[in-house]
């Protein structure tokens, strides 16, 4: 391979703000996916992750389709997104990081990926890294006119009308938020030069166990759970305490701990068939084999409200962020019926540049 801007390559990030923000800015549907970076050079194709890691074993449906719709040498940053239906399924993505190259072949069959371009970074033997957002947006529609489905070339509008618009009604898609580039925006490696502008709610969920931190010592992350028929289910963690709110929580939490598994409602975890039917908190991490998952047991006593920006199925699609103790809540009031569901809305209309 051999290419004006080589693999591997650490993809330009965002920040969060609270609000959409106005005034020269390219405004896109934020995905919730993969980031990829892709490289081609003729028939030589690399994926490359967030984490520069090779996505390309894991899916050569998507070498294949680059192969077809891309331009024969150029390096594109985007999406792997599993589209299900009208919306997005991120558990189906996850399920694709599978060490088996038989499961991967079948999963590319039986649940294909699509790639959604959103940057182009190199075209032929001209670097484009150094040019404005703006130029390379156009230049990126040229490039990839005319490409079907599973490539695809993400919306993009100036209007922030239409971006506030997006930020409504795609989440019902699956999508994640909206995203603002600056036109004059060059593109920076590990950078946050964008900004991402993504939903934010409440829920006040049931503490049922704890992760020690890396260091040792101190708390981790809370394990939530939220009651589905009268069961507790395990709905995600919360994390990100400073150092010494980490301290603080390991003598909070102390009168709570069990040793009682058996009377514990996840007690199953412990079995692995449980593991993979009900994403039980002891369960391997598919990123990292290696990562020490085991937990502390509280007796399901304590509420906190946390803040979350989406589910994904039963659970919190990222690590929820802790607010406050709730001690006016009773346990059993958790349910999932406090929680806000988006109003559907069909994910073709989205690819097709709604």
């Amino acid at each position: 391979m051999d290419l004006p801007v080589m693999p591997p390559v650490s993809p330009m990030l965002a920040k969060a703000v609270k609000e959409i923000p106005e005034g020269g800015f390219l405004y896109e549907p934020k995905w919730d996916g993969f980031r990829c970076v892709v490289f081609r050079d003729g028939d030589e194709v690399e994926l490359g992750s967030r984490n520069e890691r090779p996505l390309t074993r894991y899916f050569p449906e998507v070498v294949e389709a680059v192969k077809q719709h891309l331009p024969e040498r150029c390096v594109v940053d985007g999406e792997i997104i599993v589209p299900n239906g009208p919306r997005l399924d991120f558990e189906a993505l996850l399920q694709r990081i599978h060490p088996a190259a038989s499961r991967i072949n079948r999963l590319a069959a039986e649940t294909p990926a699509s790639f959604v371009a959103f940057d182009l970074l190199a075209l032929g033997d001209e670097d484009l890294t150094q040019r404005p957002l703006a130029e390379r947006r156009a230049r990126l529609e040229e490039a990839l006119a005319g490409v079907s489905a599973p490539v695809h070339v993400t919306a993009v509008t100036r209007d922030v009308a239409t971006a506030h618009r997006w930020f409504g009604e795609f989440e019902g898609a699956g999508l994640d938020g909206v995203v603002a580039k600056a036109e004059t925006l060059t593109y920076q490696q590990d950078v946050r030069a964008m900004l991402k502008i993504k939903h934010e709610r409440t829920a006040d969920c049931v503490v049922a166990g704890f992760r020690w931190h890396k260091s040792g010592g101190v708390v981790g992350s809370l394990l939530l759970g939220l009651y589905a028929d009268g069961a507790l289910q395990h709905v995600g963690v919360a994390a990100s305490f400073p150092m010494k709110r980490r301290a603080e929580l390991v003598e909070e939490l102390a009168p709570y701990r069990t040793d009682d598994l058996a009377a514990h409602p996840w007690g199953a975890w412990a079995q692995a068939s449980a593991h993979e039917a009900d994403r039980m908190p002891g369960a391997q991490s598919r990123w990292n084999a290696g990562k020490d998952l085991s937990w502390v047991a509280l007796r399901p006593e304590l509420v906190c409200e946390v803040r979350y920006d989406a589910m994904e199925g039963t659970r919190f699609r990222h690590t929820a962020h802790f607010r406050r103790w709730r001690p006016d809540r009773e346990p059993e009031s958790c349910t999932y019926a406090q929680l806000e569901v988006p109003a559907r809305y069909d994910l073709a209309e989205v690819l097709s540049g709604a």
